[in-house]
């Protein structure tokens, strides 16, 4: 059996109601909750943006179909507070480990999402002892950008080694980036302080892969950076696409185009991901 929540509307057709009490408390209720008794149930719900609310919304409904014995699958394209998954000072969280931890001890018997940030690989894995299906949108990407923009030739690129798995099924090379310590603001941030690219591009069309696209820094020093060796054309594609602090149209002017999937809706979300999530 099929669960849509409200989040999933873009996509699917939503058979769960969810409603804010007037304290702002969450309220949910599946309808056909008595067809999901002992059933094997797939839970399309969203966990970003507003990610703090969805996901306790998500713990609502994964024990609310506990209760009826059901099995539940959680369908989440973004898994919020991945990049988290190791401590880099004294006193950390470790918030991925606890997400995931949180989502297994509510009753989930399995998660499927779309490139999550701490896993690096495509398929079966296990963290937090929750079983999580990671499936990959690269070449979905790469697809889209060879039908639609029609370049041949193309070099694929990742910007760090981090996502170094999304280009190599194309023999793509990588970039070496670091971040130096956390900023004294009270946004958790550590600047780039060096990205370096040890092949060539000039006279190339480069696609620039990555997982995400946040505030943008990643994806701009590297465009800059192919742009300085010489580079024909230059695009940027993520799977998941944020776009803070006005980076989008920063992106725009910098590069040759710029696009995403619709995990995350925003206004370059051009590749769909519901043939990834439902085949």
């Amino acid at each position: 059996m099929q669960l849509v929540s409200p989040n999933f509307s873009d996509l699917m057709k939503p058979n769960i109601e969810f409603k804010t009490f007037p304290d702002g408390d969450s309220y949910v209720r599946i309808a056909e909750i008595s067809k999901c008794q002992g059933e094997d149930v797939v839970l399309f719900h969203r966990l970003y943006p507003e990610q703090n609310l969805s996901i306790f919304n998500a713990i609502l409904l994964i024990d609310l179909l506990k209760r009826v014995g059901a099995r539940v699958t959680l369908v989440s394209p973004y898994l919020p507070y991945a990049r988290q998954d190791k401590t880099f000072l004294e006193g950390e969280a470790l918030s991925a480990q606890v997400l995931c931890k949180t989502l297994k001890n509510a009753g989930l018997a399995r998660l499927v999402t779309i490139d999550c940030h701490f896993i690096k690989k495509e398929g079966e894995t296990e963290y937090g002892g929750l079983p999580i299906t990671n499936i990959s949108a690269n070449h979905a990407l790469v697809d889209y950008t060879r039908s639609k923009i029609g370049l041949e030739n193309l070099e694929i690129i990742s910007p760090d080694q981090g996502a170094s798995y999304l280009v190599s099924d194309f023999g793509g090379k990588s970039m070496d980036k670091v971040r130096g310590k956390y900023n004294k603001t009270k946004n958790a941030y550590r600047a780039i302080t060096k990205m370096e690219r040890s092949f060539e591009v000039k006279g190339k069309n480069v696609l620039i892969i990555d997982d995400m696209i946040s505030t943008g820094s990643t994806m701009m020093k590297a465009v800059e950076s192919v742009k300085k060796g010489g580079a024909k054309k230059v695009f940027c594609a993520a799977t998941h696409g944020f776009f803070l602090k006005d980076s989008l149209p920063k992106l725009k002017r910098l590069s040759h185009g710029v696009f995403t999937t619709n995990s995350i809706p925003n206004p370059v979300a051009e590749v769909d991901i519901l043939g990834l999530l439902t085949k």
